[in-house]
């Protein structure tokens, strides 16, 4: 069976991310899976603060970061287990703006698993993506960092590194999908990253800066769909 096609949205910190403007795209996200769930999976990703709130609002809520850790004494820490009982889906891992150690990502990938979340990958180059492929997280997003919030997308500006991370994840794992991020902010970015290969993109400001959130969100639905 083919998946659906992936448009992840990535909250960060924008100020957007939080309070009821937050809570707005919650919405907007679950009237879009409303008319086009069917067809392509929308994923929000929320911070920590308030995953669990979103995540009342839209099902289908990954959080920004987790660690390796188990329920217990361990202050300040995040651990995956925790994750399932406050209703998140999955956790985001390694994105460029919170590297972890292969190590870290190599224990908490299948905590993870064992949780029943899922697990989207970050990785800068299709070398980092080809190494995460050995933990089998269900996806990677490849983001080139010099890229990210530029407005320059990565499918048009280094369409080479989506068609690399393709294929280099493909021959460890073809299951695991692989998602194009950095500078996408429109139907035609999402678009091309989908006719290059990848099943999907993993967005941030284009959603988090909108004055439209429903727009900007069905716009890149509306691209995923298309190409």
């Amino acid at each position: 069976m083919v998946s659906r096609p992936i448009v992840a949205v990535n909250y960060k910190v924008y100020p957007s991310a939080f309070g009821e403007a937050a809570l707005n795209i919650a919405r907007a996200a679950s009237q879009i899976h409303e008319s086009y769930g069917d067809r392509v999976r929308l994923i929000l990703v929320a911070p920590l603060v308030n995953a669990s709130k979103i995540a009342s609002v839209y099902h289908d809520t990954f959080i920004q970061h987790a660690d390796p850790v188990g329920m217990g004494a361990y202050t300040g820490y995040t651990p995956v287990e925790a994750l399932a009982l406050e209703g998140i889906a999955g956790v985001m891992i390694n994105h460029s703006e919170h590297k972890v150690l292969y190590r870290v990502m190599s224990s908490l990938i299948p905590k993870a698993r064992e949780s029943g979340l899922e697990v989207l990958a970050c990785a800068d180059t299709p070398g980092e993506a080809s190494g995460i492929a050995y933990l089998r997280p269900h996806m990677i997003a490849l983001e080139p960092p010099e890229l990210i919030g530029t407005g320059i997308p990565v499918s048009k500006a280094r369409p080479e590194v989506i068609r690399g991370g393709v294929e280099a994840v493909s021959r460890i794992d073809p299951s695991i999908l692989v998602l194009a991020g950095a500078g996408i902010t429109g139907r035609d970015d999402a678009a091309k990253a989908v006719e290059l290969g990848a099943r999907g993109v993993l967005v941030a400001s284009a959603v988090m800066k909108s004055g439209d959130p429903y727009r900007s969100i069905e716009e890149l639905v509306l691209g995923v769909l298309g190409a």
